[in-house]
C-alpha cells in the first residue's frame, strides 16, 4: 500500500525567553497501515497515538527543538519504542526542555529516511532554530516544513537562537529549489505551495 500523509491539530503552549503563548500545532504522521514516521511530539501523545493507530512508528523526527514541538517527544519514545530524530545544532533548545533525556539520532542535510516505501529527504533550514529541518518527500509532492515556512512567509525569528536574514537565506536555498507545486505541510496553520510562498517572498 502506498505511503500517506495523516494530520491532526493538537493545543498546548509555547514558552522562551521567558513567555508564554496558547499555540495549536499540527501533526504529521507519514506512512501507510503498517508503519510511519511522526514528524514532531507536541502536546499531547493520545493525540498523536490517535493518528498513529495500531501502526509501528519508525522514528520520530523533530523540525527544531522549540518545547512546543518537542515536549512529549520522550514520552511518545517510550510508549512506541520509537528513536527520537533531531539536528544537533538544536541542542542548546532541545536542553531547556529535555534536560535529563536526549534525543536517539542526528540528522543531517540531504540524510533520507525511508518509511513505508517512501523517502523522507532531510534539508536543513536553520534560521527559526539552529538545527532546524524540512523533510521532503518527492513522491508525495510535499514537504514538512516545521516553523521554517509557513502560509504566509517565514517563521518568527524574535527570539533567542534565531534570525531572519539566515532564516530567508534557508528558505530560498533549500526550499524554493523545490517544485513550485509542492505542497507546504506547516507546523501551524493552513498548508500552502512553494510557489505561492516565493511569490510572496520573492525568489
Amino acid at each position: 500500500m502506498a505511503a500517506r500523509v495523516d494530520h491532526a491539530v493538537t493545543s498546548g503552549t509555547f514558552s522562551l525567553d521567558g513567555g508564554t503563548f496558547e499555540v495549536d500545532n499540527n501533526v504529521w504522521v507519514v506512512g501507510d497501515d503498517t508503519e510511519c514516521v511522526v514528524i514532531d511530539a507536541p502536546h499531547s501523545v493520545e493525540d498523536i497515538l490517535a493518528v498513529v493507530g495500531e501502526r509501528t512508528v519508525t522514528a520520530i523526527v523533530c523540525t527544531h527543538a522549540h518545547d512546543d514541538h518537542v515536549r512529549v517527544a520522550p514520552d511518545l519514545a517510550e510508549r512506541t519504542g520509537a528513536p527520537i530524530w533531531l539536528h544537533p545544532d538544536d541542542e542548546p533548545l532541545w536542553e531547556l526542555t529535555q534536560a535529563s533525556h536526549r534525543w536517539d539520532d542526528n540528522l543531517a542535510d540531504g540524510q533520507e529516511i525511508t518509511v513505508a516505501g517512501t523517502t523522507l529527504q532531510v534539508l536543513h533550514t536553520p534560521g527559526h532554530a539552529p538545527g532546524g529541518v524540512c523533510l521532503y518527500a518527492p513522491e508525495l509532492g510535499c514537504v514538512f516544513t516545521g516553523d521554517t515556512l509557513f502560509n504566509g512567509g517565514p517563521g518568527a525569528t524574535g527570539r533567542s537562537f534565531s534570525d531572519l536574514p539566515t532564516l530567508e537565506a534557508s528558505i530560498r536555498a533549500k526550499l524554493f529549489a523545490l517544485p513550485e507545486e509542492t505542497v507546504v505541510h506547516t507546523g501551524h496553520g493552513e498548508d500552502t505551495t512553494i510557489g505561492a510562498e516565493a511569490e510572496n517572498l520573492g525568489r
